[in-house]
């Protein structure tokens, strides 16, 4: 055999070796990975329901423009990129999209890297992260330019930006028709001899969400009237515990009627 014979036989062989490694090792995803954002009436209502995960209710609410929440950000990846989100789409690790737990969907975000200033707009279209503290998982672009790729998690400012049309419309509807029901949870957010300071605390934050509404408690202290204000309509402990982790409120701490 010939030494160019020889040579095309060795090129053909390292040519198939390294093309049978690349089909290996690739996965085309389905077409349906880049697909438009999910948004119609029958996918709000149904993401916007009480849902359980564990032995923990969780209750999506929809929020005011301008709403913002800190906590700590983590990020997901490769091992969910491609399949169904909680609003129906699939995820795309490559696109700027994260979890939050009660957020409605298509809610747009700006998170914000506590450690390092930097900043990235979200759309969320999926529900978690179902982890203690963690407050919104990020897809992989979001992560990495977040840089909290190495790190996997990172304290983060999130501030609420805006939501679709139909969102819009459909809280507006809701807020309208919403009574604010008061339960046994709240949470405390001031403390005042004077009534008249309870009073405009209690004015100031008559309605915090749309859902949650401000009362002033009278308790007597060393043998004093000392007026408390209290935030009613949790739905549970752990919904006042998030709310508190917020940061609105100095001080702040679950009450019980």
């Amino acid at each position: 055999m010939s030494l160019s014979i020889k040579k095309f036989y060795f090129i053909l062989l390292i040519t198939f070796l390294f093309s049978g490694c690349a089909n290996r090792y690739s996965y085309t995803y389905p077409s349906a990975v880049y697909s438009k954002p999910k948004s119609s009436k029958a996918v709000h209502r149904a993401t916007m329901r009480p849902y359980k995960v564990g032995n923990r209710v969780y209750y999506p609410t929809v929020v005011r423009v301008g709403t913002i929440y800190r906590g700590i950000a983590s990020w997901y990846g490769p091992n969910f990129h491609g399949k169904r989100t909680s609003n129906g789409e699939y995820y795309n690790m490559y696109d700027f999209t994260a979890a939050h737990k009660t957020l409605p969907m298509n809610t747009m975000v700006k998170v914000t890297n506590l450690r390092n200033g930097k900043s990235v707009v979200v759309r969320i279209n999926d529900r978690g992260p179902f982890v203690k503290n963690r407050l919104i998982d990020l897809s992989y672009s979001a992560a990495k330019k977040l840089d909290i790729i190495a790190t996997g998690t990172a304290p983060v400012e999130l501030q609420v930006l805006g939501f679709d049309k139909i969102i819009s419309t459909l809280a507006k509807e809701e807020n309208v028709k919403k009574e604010v029901k008061l339960s046994n949870f709240g949470v405390q957010i001031g403390s005042f001899r004077r009534y008249q300071g309870a009073l405009i605390t209690k004015r100031r934050y008559s309605l915090v969400d749309n859902r949650y509404k401000a009362v002033i408690k009278k308790f007597i202290v060393d043998d004093k009237p000392l007026y408390r204000v209290w935030l009613m309509g949790f739905n549970s402990e752990e919904e006042a515990r998030d709310f508190i982790a917020r940061g609105m409120f100095d001080g702040a701490f679950v009450v019980r009627k």
